[in-house]
C-alpha cells in the first residue's frame, strides 16, 4: 500500500503539465511503444500517473511498475530532468 505522503510527492514531482518520455511499460495487452512521448494531466490518489500520449491515447503510468524519464517541467522551473524506473 502506497502512503498518503508518497502520494503527495508524486503529486508534486509529476504536476499537470510535465512532458515525459515513457521507457518501458509492463502492461502485456495494450503498452503504449517506448519512445513515446507524452504530457502528465494528473497523479491520483492511487500514485497513478494519468498521461495524454502524443500519439492520441490516454494511459496511466505506475511508478515503480513501468519506466519513464521527465523530459520538461511545465509547471516548475529550474527542475531538472530525472529518471523514474
Amino acid at each position: 500500500m502506497i502512503h498518503r505522503q508518497d502520494i503527495e510527492g508524486l503529486k508534486r514531482r509529476y504536476p499537470e503539465g510535465t512532458r515525459i518520455r515513457l521507457n518501458q511499460m509492463n502492461d502485456p495487452y495494450h503498452p503504449v511503444e517506448p519512445g513515446t512521448m507524452g504530457i502528465v494531466k494528473y497523479v491520483d490518489d492511487a500514485g497513478t500517473v494519468h498521461v495524454v500520449w502524443d500519439n492520441g491515447r490516454a494511459l496511466g503510468l505506475i511508478p515503480g511498475e513501468d519506466s519513464f524519464s521527465v523530459v520538461e517541467y511545465q509547471a516548475t522551473p529550474g527542475m531538472i530532468t530525472q529518471e523514474m524506473g
